[in-house]
């Protein structure tokens, strides 16, 4: 570090993304993106706006904000408008302006010690305290766990990196048991199988819900997520985005977002072959040996009883196919794997195969 770098940031750790490597062409399953390319109307509207960058595009997302707000009424059964939602460069930025917004030394930040690995990151980089709260020995998240916390819940759902969903029933529990405080509930995943908390909105005034376009839309490239809860916390949020940076999307995805919204049957065609996928790769590795939690999610996280789990990872590599490996304690021996097509995954179980037979 240069010596300009101000003390508060000596000890950070910034969050570390799966790898981009340049080096040769791999079969990417690590870093849960989808298969599909994004909706032919999505690149369509995306050119179109791209003849007008001479412009500054709109800081209010208006026209998608709308769109997304009759999306979310539809899937919600609820009459939700655009003062519902906030719209921002990836469900990241709402995540961390939610933790400069709702979090303090007085407002701690509370969740699971094993799920997104950008949480803890946030909560440095503000400069704010926060509290893990084990999984149990099954990897799961215990609702009764969080029942006044005594802090600024996120709970991711269904959870990285395990891929388990809470009901939304559950989620409820957790919400009505922590009536002071705001609980974030990141829906990244949601779209594979699990259940929104959204109609919770209706009845809760501290509740957010944070979803992203980049896996079950299909533009991660394009960064585009958002938030939805009432009008007083997405106030509080824009008051966040206004005082950092209010043209936080720029015209391009702003119009593919509605060019996504527009095709829903799309979206969810890719989602529910994902989910097929997902079954019949949990079920070839059921056969190898493989231990697997219960994803919910368009990724599998899996351990093998006999072989290391870095082991894995360094061989899959460099037999060019991709899966993410982390090294905290609990998730050492785990591999996460996200679900491609289904020639991807013939591909990555055929190599797999190989590879444990080697290491066994």
């Amino acid at each position: 570090m240069s010596r300009f770098l101000s003390s508060r940031y000596n000890d950070l750790e910034p969050y570390v993304p799966g790898e981009q490597p340049q080096d040769q062409k791999y079969i990417k399953l690590n870093t849960n993106e989808s298969p599909f390319p994004p909706a032919p109307g999505a690149v369509r509207r995306a050119v179109e706006a791209a003849e007008r960058l001479q412009l500054y595009s709109d800081p209010d997302c208006r026209a998608l904000a709308e769109k997304l707000a009759e999306r979310l009424s539809l899937d919600s059964g609820l009459n939700l408008s655009r003062d519902n939602v906030i719209i921002t460069n990836g469900s990241d930025e709402v995540l961390n302006f939610t933790f400069m917004a709702f979090c303090s030394d007085e407002r701690p930040a509370v969740f699971p010690d094993i799920t997104y690995g950008f949480y803890p990151v946030f909560a440095d980089m503000n400069g704010v305290p926060y509290r893990e709260i084990p999984l149990d020995d099954e990897l799961r998240i215990v609702p009764e766990d969080y029942i006044g916390a005594g802090g600024t819940l996120f709970i991711a759902n269904p959870n990285a990196h395990t891929g388990i969903a809470l009901s939304r029933g559950q989620i409820e529990e957790i919400v009505r048991g922590n009536p002071g405080d705001l609980v974030v509930v990141d829906e990244a995943y949601v779209d594979f199988g699990a259940e929104s908390s959204l109609p919770l909105l209706e009845k809760y005034d501290n509740l957010l819900i944070v979803q992203t376009f980049s896996k079950s839309r299909s533009l991660a490239g394009a960064r585009l997520g958002f938030g939805a809860a009432s009008p007083e916390i997405i106030r509080d949020l824009n008051t966040i985005r206004n005082s950092t940076n209010p043209y936080n999307i720029n015209s391009m995805t702003m119009a593919a977002g509605i060019g996504v919204l527009e095709d829903e049957t799309y979206t969810r065609k890719n989602c529910e072959e994902i989910i097929v996928n997902r079954r019949y790769t949990q079920k070839r590795l059921n056969a190898m040996g493989f231990a697997l939690t219960d994803s919910s999610a368009n990724f599998i996280f899996m351990k093998h009883p006999q072989v290391d789990g870095g082991r894995i990872y360094e061989e899959m590599k460099a037999r060019g196919v991709l899966i993410r490996h982390f090294t905290k304690e609990r998730m050492a021996q785990y591999n996460r794997v996200t679900i491609g097509s289904r020639e991807q995954m013939d591909l990555f179980l055929k190599v797999l195969g190989e590879v444990i037979e080697e290491l066994k």
